[in-house]
């Protein structure tokens, strides 16, 4: 099945991006014009049931994500490349790592969820379920995960952009994907990681990173992003550029 994509840059070093639970392939738009073109060359995936792909049925998996990945980047002609994940997508490039680990360069994961998922409580849990056929609800979780302190405007936009571009099937699926997947055993642990949290995300913080990623790579490290929650693409979006090429350039001429 073609999988949906847009491309930034024209430079030799391949990145693959994939999306969070709130986004699509144009979740990254705000840092677009700030990339290095010449060095890099991004790829902005859709995963099935969101944007350009929102009317494609699948089973809504992490598996199925990251071998979507696999096959646009083989469509593409891309042997190796980087990653960059944010939230859902974080855990997926983790699998892509696991499933085709020698075409694997390096990991960014923005925000990520870990690759031994997330254990709510059952009212959590609950409203986490029910914000598929919810505007309200999305918009409070993402009020939420960004600490409480962004404007209204900014948090009605973005609900009603989830709203609009993910299928609410697949958009309740993704959750128990996310939430209760758990591929922690298989982590193969080589490839260099930079986990990039937001100082004002009250689940995906430094704390978990460190019981998570440092604990499952030999090579990573975490940085924190001052003045941003869940969304530093959105929030703080030449901070997250700086610190995604920083980290991503020594791995340009492999």
């Amino acid at each position: 099945m073609p999988t949906t994509f847009h491309r930034v840059g024209t430079g030799a070093h391949p990145v693959l991006v994939l999306h969070g639970w709130f986004g699509d392939a144009h979740a990254f738009e705000p840092i677009e014009p700030w990339l290095s073109g010449g060095i890099f060359s991004y790829v902005f995936m859709d995963c099935r049931g969101y944007g350009g792909m929102r009317a494609a049925r699948g089973d809504y998996t992490i598996d199925e994500i990251a071998n979507d990945a696999l096959t646009l980047a083989d469509t593409l002609g891309i042997e190796t490349f980087s990653l960059i994940g944010h939230s859902m997508g974080g855990m997926a490039i983790e699998r892509i790592a696991v499933l085709a680990p020698d075409r694997v360069r390096a990991l960014v994961a923005v925000a990520p969820v870990p690759c031994g998922g997330i254990a709510y409580d059952p009212p959590t849990r609950q409203l986490l379920e029910a914000a598929a056929g919810s505007a309200d609800i999305r918009r409070g979780i993402i009020d939420r995960s960004t600490g409480g302190r962004l404007p209204a405007a900014w948090l009605d936009w973005k609900a009603r952009y989830s709203m609009e571009h993910a299928c609410p099937e697949a958009f309740a699926a993704y959750f128990t994907a996310w939430a209760d997947t758990d591929f922690s055993t298989e982590i193969v642990g080589r490839h260099p990681v930079k986990v990039l949290v937001g100082e004002h995300d009250p689940i995906f913080h430094r704390a978990l990173m460190e019981q998570t990623y440092l604990r499952r790579y030999a090579h990573a490290s975490v940085e924190v992003i001052g003045n941003a929650g869940h969304y530093p693409m959105n929030e703080t979006p030449l901070a997250l550029v700086a610190a995604i090429e920083a980290f991503l350039a020594p791995f340009g001429d492999r």
